[in-house]
């Protein structure tokens, strides 16, 4: 039976490398294994953090919408009024402020109702020059307080009312609302003026 020859000393040399080689190859492993664990650790923590996040911003927009006022127009008895509503809220009161050419101030209102004989006579003598029959359009501010769970909120909309003049069987001139709508949210006197102004140069006014 032969013997195993011993190795000789580069034979030990290079076996105690590939042994340090190894080593180091194993040792690498773990930590790639360590960072790799970490990483998906911080993974998730940004995903739940994200998504807790995601769901904090959703939760403040739903809050907002519920609170918004939602305010809607609606025409009534045979064109002599427009109704403020919003479905979701319950309106407490409104103010009415009308265009500063129409020398009207602005009206308190218990009830959110906008009537024709509140503008009727100072609009028919604004567009006095002309025909009887006309179609216009009369910007209004309305500034709402109402109830939002257990909160009082106030909010502006700028509302728009077509109306339509035409003449009398016997003498003078008639005005009743065509329709109405929110034109645009917010809004100030200033704003109101200007529409007006716009529109009276359009009508000739």
């Amino acid at each position: 039976m032969s013997e195993t020859p011993e190795e000789t000393p580069a034979e030990k040399a290079e076996s105690r490398a590939i042994r340090r080689r190894w080593l180091t190859i194993g040792e690498l492993v773990a930590v790639a294994g360590v960072v790799v664990a970490a990483v998906s650790l911080w993974l998730n923590w940004a995903d739940k953090r994200s998504d807790e996040a995601q769901k904090a911003a959703e939760a403040r927009q739903a809050a907002a919408v519920e609170t918004r006022l939602n305010l809607r127009a609606s025409v009534g008895d045979g064109g002599r009024e427009v109704t403020l509503s919003d479905p979701a809220h319950e309106i407490i009161d409104t103010t009415i402020a009308f265009p500063t050419a129409l020398a009207l101030e602005g009206r308190g209102l218990v009830l959110p109702r906008i009537e024709t004989t509140v503008f009727a006579r100072p609009l028919l003598e604004a567009t006095d020059k002309g025909p009887d029959e006309r179609e216009g359009r009369l910007p209004v501010l309305v500034t709402v307080s109402y109830r939002a769970g257990d909160t009082i909120k106030q909010d502006r909309a700028i509302v728009e009312l077509v109306w339509r003049t035409s003449g009398r069987i016997l003498a003078g001139r008639d005005v009743r609302i065509e329709a109405a709508r929110i034109r645009e949210r917010g809004g100030d006197q200033a704003r109101i003026d200007a529409l007006w102004s716009r529109e009276r140069a359009r009508l000739g006014a």
